[in-house]
């Protein structure tokens, strides 16, 4: 009975009941660090095991590769990348494996420096700050209407390149592939229908952005990738693929991270405190966002061999499911894993995964949550949430609120 108990766990972190609070069937999940869920898939949820399987290179990210062929990651990689015909159909770098993924990521390195992510900082606080203003005489906002989605948005389309002015347009196309980052017994028919229909239309777009950009290039990413003249560079699929990933990717997490950050803070009334009087302990304490609530919820992978671990052989072509936000819970791991604290030391969370494919844009996620949360703090007098738990979107992968309204006494 413990082991049927122990199959349907992942499902139960899929169903939308637990959007929530998942993290009670991370802990269950946790008794046995790895655990077949299903045919063709193994949960990993324990802090050494994740590791391990993020740095090993019998693991796949290309779920192409898989006996199933339906991992969530692998639709994804299709759906972002090129069509058929003349551009032919390519996966984004994070659906594939060495010698090519490490190819198409130092490339994007090669022009996504530190001195443009910098650039990108220095003006990160008058953003927010001008987005908070917009609530002054009000007594409530909505933390992810109002700050959480306009300010990764407006920074990712001043880094590629895309013009603010078409968010409306690409929001719909960017929330519905993202979706399709949960496993397809996760995803409804409809889910499925809207993001298929999404991708050529997106596709569309950036090549119409791509064509104008190459006639006229600025000082943003998409002309870099266009322009460059190195001898290891992008073709136009490889570009359109990058463009994708980055447009959705860039803005999706950290939007959650936000706004997991904000209803933490609500959460722990005491920690909002110590933030109050410390605010330099802002820094620490979106690491520890990223540890105890971190917008990627789970990564899945396929096996290139058979692999022994924790007991367990998982089979070569099985679907695996690394479920990050468990491991950043693992109390093996981390002292008091439940326990909220922004000023934890020694955490190496899990938060921006692993391996090769540690999160490109980390450190333009963290100067955000730290900008965004820093100043939510510091200019909101006696915040409270209008609805504990808020709402949630539909994702289990990418999970955060879909409204986290907040009300207070007045905007400092």
């Amino acid at each position: 009975m413990a082991h049927q108990v122990t199959r349907n766990l992942f499902a139960q972190v899929l169903d939308e009941a637990s959007r929530p609070d998942p993290y009670p069937l991370y802990a269950l999940l946790r008794e046995t660090p790895v655990a077949r869920q299903g045919n063709d898939l193994y949960a990993v949820s324990t802090y050494a095991e994740i590791v391990s399987l993020l740095y090993d290179p019998r693991v796949s990210s290309d779920e192409r590769k898989s006996r199933s062929g339906s991992g969530s990651f692998g639709a994804s990689g299709r759906l972002m990348g090129g069509e058929d015909g003349q551009n032919a159909r390519k996966p984004a770098f994070i659906f594939l494996d060495p010698p090519d993924h490490d190819r198409l990521r130092r490339i994007v390195m090669r022009h996504f420096t530190p001195e443009r992510v910098d650039r990108l900082g220095r003006h990160m606080s008058s953003l927010v700050a001008e987005l908070l203003d917009r609530r002054a005489g009000h007594d409530s906002m909505d933390v992810v209407d109002d700050l959480a989605y306009p300010l990764p948005v407006t920074v990712i389309c001043e880094l590629l390149g895309v013009p603010k002015e078409d968010e409306p347009r690409f929001h719909g196309w960017a929330s519905a592939l993202a979706r399709t980052l949960d496993p397809p017994e996760g995803l409804s028919a409809e889910e499925v229908r809207q993001a298929e229909a999404a991708a050529p239309e997106l596709h569309a777009y950036l090549v119409d952005l791509a064509g104008e950009r190459h006639a006229r290039p600025a000082d943003d990413l998409l002309s870099a990738l266009l322009t460059d003249r190195a001898a290891e560079r992008m073709d136009g699929p490889e570009i359109i693929a990058t463009m994708a990933l980055l447009l959705i990717a860039g803005h999706e997490t950290t939007v959650n991270l936000i706004a997991n950050g904000m209803l933490t803070f609500l959460r722990n009334p005491d920690a909002l405190a110590r933030l109050r009087a410390d605010p330099g302990l802002i820094v620490p304490a979106v690491e520890e966002v990223l540890r105890y609530d971190p917008p990627v919820q789970f990564r899945t992978r396929t096996t290139l061999a058979d692999i022994e671990i924790a007991g367990v052989t998982i089979p070569q072509g099985a679907d695996v499911a690394l479920l990050l936000a468990s491991g950043s819970r693992d109390p093996a791991r981390f002292p008091g894993a439940d326990r909220f604290d922004p000023g934890r030391r020694d955490n190496q969370h899990l938060g921006f995964g692993g391996g090769v494919h540690y999160c490109v844009g980390a450190p333009l996620a963290r100067i955000e949550a730290r900008a965004a949360l820093g100043a939510l703090v510091g200019r909101l007098v006696g915040p409270e949430l209008a609805a504990d738990p808020p709402p949630y979107r539909h994702s289990a992968s990418l999970r955060g609120p879909e409204r986290l309204v907040v009300g207070f006494d007045r905007l400092l």
